[in-house]
C-alpha cells in the first residue's frame, strides 16, 4: 500500500516537472478548467495553482475524476487528477472533493434555462383592492391646453413590451420601450417655442428613448425631430379630432417618410373623461385617422389615450385602439403616498386590462408635482416627487412614460388642480424658458 502511495506521489511530482510543451497547454485550458484567475484572487500560492491548472488540461479521455484538495475554509489549494483503477492518497491534510469528470459538462448557452420575465410590480398598502372596489378621485383633465392640443400613446407594433413590466397582456418581444417622458413646446405666455428653443430644451433628453407629444401645432414634431437627431422616438399626438386628415399630412410631411422615428400616434387626449367627445366619435376618429396613417405610408400603433378611470368604463377605447393607453396619477386620489405611486398605478393598469379582456396597457402620462397645495395625504414637495419617480421606476420596467419633462409653465389652475397644475417638472423650468 505504502509502494502505491508513493507512486502516486512521485508520478504527480514528474507532472509538475514535466517538459515545457505541458506548461503550454494551460492556455488551451476549455470548460472544464479550473478558474484560475478566481483561484488567484483568493489565494497566495500562485505558482501551485498555475501548474496545476497546467495539470489539470493535461486530462484526456481515459480519466475518470479530479481530485480538488481544499483547505477548512473550502478553498481549494492543490488538485490531481485519478485515473479509473487509481485510489484516493491518504493521509494528507486537506479535505479531498471528488469532481466526476462526467458530470462536468461546460457551460454553454444552451444549457442555460431562459427565465420567464416576472413584473416588477410591488403592491403597497395604499394600492386599490384586487376586487376594484377602491374607487381613487379621477385626475381632473390637468394637462390640457386651452386652445392648443395634448396628449397621445406608447409604442409596440403588436404592442408589448418586454414583458417585465405591470402591463396587463403584453407580451414578451414586442416593440415596447424602456423609458418615456412628455414634452410640450409652449412659452408661459403660451406662444410656440421657436426652433432652437426646443433644441436647448432638448440636448440633454437622450437618456429616454421616448418623448411624448400632444398635439401638431407649433411645428413641434418637426422641431423636436430636428433637435434629437432620431436618438429618440416620438410618441405624437392628434389632437383635433374634428380635423384628422389635416393633422395627418402635418406628422406626415415633418416625417418626410421616415416613419420609424414615429413609435405611436395617439387620437385625442382625456377626451372622455372632461366631456369633449363621446365614446362613438372617438372610435370614429380612431378609424378614421388609422387608414389615413396607413394612406401615408404609417403602419404603427393608433391609440386614444384617456383617464384610467374613463378607459375602464369604457373598454371599447382599449378594443378600437392598438393597445390600452392610460393617464393615471396617484396625487389625485388624495389617500396614495408618493411612494406608492407606482404600486397603486400598476393597480389600475391591470385593472384596465382585465376589462378590455386583457389587453396591453401602457402607461402614457404619470408623475407627481413639486408645488402647490395638498390634496389630503398627497403632498406636493420636490422630495415627494423624488420618491413617487422612484416608485414609479421601480414598478415599472418598461412602457411608462413620465409627467413631464419640464414644468408646463402655460397652463392654468383650478380648484381641481390643487395648485399644481403647472408644477410636475422632472427637471423643473425649460433652459428655453424667460
Amino acid at each position: 500500500m505504502r509502494t502505491e502511495i508513493f507512486s502516486v506521489a512521485f508520478s504527480l511530482l514528474l507532472q509538475i516537472v514535466a517538459p515545457e510543451r505541458h506548461r503550454k497547454a494551460f492556455h488551451r485550458c476549455t470548460g472544464r478548467c479550473p478558474n484560475t484567475r478566481t483561484e488567484r484572487k483568493h489565494h497566495n500560492h500562485r505558482r501551485t495553482q498555475t501548474l496545476v491548472s497546467e495539470i489539470v488540461t493535461e486530462v484526456d479521455d481515459t480519466l475518470q475524476n479530479w481530485i480538488v484538495y481544499v483547505d477548512e475554509n473550502n478553498i481549494p489549494i492543490s488538485s490531481m487528477v485519478m485515473h479509473k483503477d487509481q485510489a484516493v492518497i491518504t493521509g494528507y491534510s486537506p479535505i479531498p472533493v471528488i469532481v466526476p469528470t462526467a458530470t462536468a459538462p461546460e457551460r454553454t448557452p444552451n444549457s442555460l434555462s431562459a427565465s420567464t420575465p416576472t413584473p416588477a410590480v410591488e403592491q403597497g398598502n395604499k394600492a386599490p383592492a384586487q376586487n376594484g372596489n377602491t374607487k381613487p378621485v379621477l385626475a381632473p383633465e390637468s394637462h390640457s391646453r386651452p386652445s392648443l392640443k395634448p396628449k397621445p400613446p406608447a409604442r409596440p407594433r403588436s404592442l408589448a413590451g418586454s414583458g417585465k413590466g405591470v402591463h396587463g397582456g403584453l407580451a414578451a418581444g414586442g416593440l415596447g420601450f424602456a423609458s418615456g417622458v412628455t414634452y410640450t413646446p409652449y412659452n408661459a405666455d403660451n406662444s410656440c417655442k421657436t426652433e432652437s428653443q426646443v433644441a436647448q430644451d432638448l440636448a440633454d433628453v437622450n437618456s429616454y428613448q421616448v418623448i411624448r407629444l400632444y398635439g401638431t401645432d407649433c411645428n413641434q414634431v418637426a422641431n423636436v425631430m430636428q433637435a434629437t437627431k432620431g436618438s429618440v422616438s416620438i410618441f405624437a399626438g392628434i389632437f383635433n379630432i374634428a380635423d384628422v386628415q389635416n393633422e395627418v399630412d402635418i406628422i406626415a410631411s415633418a416625417v418626410s417618410g421616415n416613419w420609424k422615428v414615429i413609435n405611436t400616434i395617439s387620437v385625442g387626449n382625456e377626451l372622455v373623461n372632461n366631456g369633449g367627445a363621446s365614446v362613438g366619435q372617438i372610435i370614429s376618429a380612431i378609424g378614421a385617422a388609422r387608414s389615413a396613417l396607413k394612406a401615408r405610408g404609417y403602419d404603427g400603433p393608433v391609440v386614444t389615450v384617456d383617464t384610467m378611470k374613463a378607459m375602464k368604463e369604457n373598454p371599447q377605447l382599449c378594443q378600437a385602439s392598438d393597445f390600452c393607453a392610460i393617464n393615471c396619477h396617484a396625487f389625485f386620489d388624495g389617500e396614495v403616498l408618493p411612494e406608492d405611486a407606482g404600486p397603486y398605478v400598476a393597480d389600475w393598469a391591470r385593472q384596465v386590462s382585465e376589462a378590455a379582456g386583457g389587453k396591453a396597457t401602457v402607461v402614457t402620462e404619470s408623475g407627481w408635482p413639486t408645488q402647490g397645495n395638498p390634496n389630503k395625504k398627497a403632498v406636493p414637495s420636490k422630495e415627494n416627487h423624488q420618491q413617487a419617480l422612484w416608485s414609479l421606476k421601480r414598478t415599472f420596467s418598461d412602457n411608462l412614460v413620465l409627467f413631464g419633462l419640464y414644468n408646463d409653465l402655460w397652463k392654468k389652475d383650478s380648484g381641481e388642480t390643487y395648485g399644481a397644475e403647472r408644477y410636475w417638472g422632472i427637471l423643473g423650468n425649460a433652459p428655453s424658458h424667460h
